[in-house]
């Protein structure tokens, strides 16, 4: 309907402009015309009588200058009626042209000052898209008659004992629930106040928070959540937010680094995996860069001092000298004990995510390469430090020599590996290859589930090189 209305709009302001150009002249303008024609006939004569006066020496020169800038005044009066009249006259050839180029015209404006490519968000979608995430427990649910009913138990409860944050979470679940958001915001604030600052709780505020923003990052959820990431820093809704706000920020390498962490700390089967698949390929499409293939659930290793990339990322309000003093602190100290233990894997692999997120690739490359060194068989390793050299990286900049060797080098151990097989196909693509990146791209599709976020990325990609 609203294209309709406006192809509608257009087309009456396209009628206002040409509808004149088509309507034929009026009695007035044809009366116009045919004087101006008696009154020039009668000005010449008036001309020509002038010089034989002045030949016969009847008019001096003068006079006879005089009057003949008279005549011809009126003689040009005349002109300009005569071209006004015949102006008004139908132009159907000026018409058709008119109209053709004020609308190629306008299109050509919009391709060139507009985005046609971005999707329409209306609000019913933003608000859909607002709602709280997969990872969450607790927040959503049917609503009903039923909850409804034990959230008015609870209120009762909560008059005889305010100062009960049990009972305040149960009010701030009950109220999620019915999607009564603010009254949910409001029992989380009580109950945080009350003692109840367990990660879980934090979380789940902060989370009510970017629900109230229309799925916005404000700074106020951003610090809960941060808050959540010092006493937990794996916990998982904490850092899957703490990515989006900065994909929304605009810092889209940072914003895939963190949801890749995220992703390698999923299982296969978990639900969230699609949802955090599918806010990091929003994130690489908004940036213009190619949408990487998304990392494979890691196994735990020992833990290890020194920064994580989700402790990184919890400091990004910090004064920027103040963070990057703790930030580059941590790291060198981490940094440091691996010189003196140069065989903590952990310890290598989380170096490596650290330096990812602050953008330091080819030290995050050594870092992984370093790690690769003590597990040479675990090819996750080798694509990670790949997705390092690879991060942000945008489309019309080439492969790094390094990440090309890597990518071979895994091709020849595990020829299946899905991740070297995905960006093989995106070398093998940028090389006007389509034949070789196909059969790279049909070698990974068994690995994929044909649902599954992956499955339609990697077969929309081999659609798109049909025809090439």
């Amino acid at each position: 309907m609203l294209a309709f209305l406006l192809a509608l709009v257009a087309f009456l302001t396209l009628l206002g402009v040409v509808l004149p150009l088509l309507r034929p002249a009026g009695p007035a303008a044809k009366s116009d015309t045919g004087d101006a024609r008696f009154d020039r006939a009668v000005y010449r004569d008036q001309l020509a009588e002038l010089d034989r006066d002045l030949a016969r020496g009847t008019l001096s020169d003068a006079e006879a200058a005089s009057a003949r800038v008279e005549i011809q005044r009126r003689l040009l009066a005349t002109d300009a009626r005569a071209e006004r009249g015949a102006n008004m006259a139908p132009s159907p050839v000026l018409a058709v042209v008119v109209g053709f180029a004020i609308a190629c015209g306008s299109v050509a404006l919009y391709l060139n000052m507009g985005a046609p490519q971005v999707p329409d968000m209306p609000f019913a979608a933003r608000r859909s898209d607002a709602q709280p995430n997969p990872m969450a427990s607790g927040q959503g649910g049917a609503g009903g008659g039923d909850v409804a009913a034990i959230a008015a138990r609870i209120d009762e409860r909560l008059r005889a004992d305010s100062s009960n944050p049990d009972l305040w979470l149960l009010r701030a679940r009950s109220a999620a629930t019915l999607r009564d958001w603010p009254m949910a915001a409001e029992a989380y604030r009580r109950a945080l106040a009350l003692g109840a600052t367990d990660p879980d709780t934090q979380a789940s505020y902060g989370e009510i928070l970017v629900v109230l923003a229309d799925g916005v990052v404000t700074p106020e959820a951003l610090a809960v959540f941060e808050a959540a990431l010092r006493d937990d820093p794996r916990h998982t809704m904490s850092r899957y937010y703490l990515a989006l706000a900065a994909g929304q920020a605009g810092e889209a390498a940072k914003a895939i680094a963190l949801f890749q962490a995220v992703l390698a700390d999923l299982p296969d089967n978990a639900p969230p995996r699609a949802e955090v698949v599918r806010r990091m390929n929003d994130v690489a499409q908004a940036a213009g860069i190619a949408k990487p293939m998304p990392a494979k659930p890691t196994a735990p290793g020992p833990t290890a001092p020194g920064p994580d990339a989700d402790t990184v990322a919890a400091a990004a309000n910090m004064p920027p000298d103040e963070r990057n003093a703790m930030i580059e602190g941590m790291v060198a100290r981490l940094a440091d004990r691996l010189r003196a233990e140069p065989n903590d894997l952990d310890g290598w692999l989380r170096l490596g995510r650290a330096r990812a997120v602050l953008g330091q690739r080819e030290p995050a490359a050594d870092a992984f390469e370093r790690a690769a060194s003590l597990r040479p068989t675990d090819m996750r390793i080798k694509m990670q430090l790949v997705d390092a050299l690879l991060a942000g990286l945008p489309p019309s900049d080439p492969f790094p020599d390094r990440a090309i060797a890597v990518l071979k080098e895994v091709e020849q151990l595990a020829p299946d590996e899905p991740a070297a097989l995905w960006y093989l196909g995106i070398l093998a693509a940028r090389e006007r290859q389509p034949d070789k990146a196909r059969a790279y791209w049909t070698r990974l599709m068994p690995a994929l589930s044909p649902d599954s976020e992956e499955g339609r990325l990697v077969r929309s990609a081999i659609d798109a090189l049909r025809g090439r």
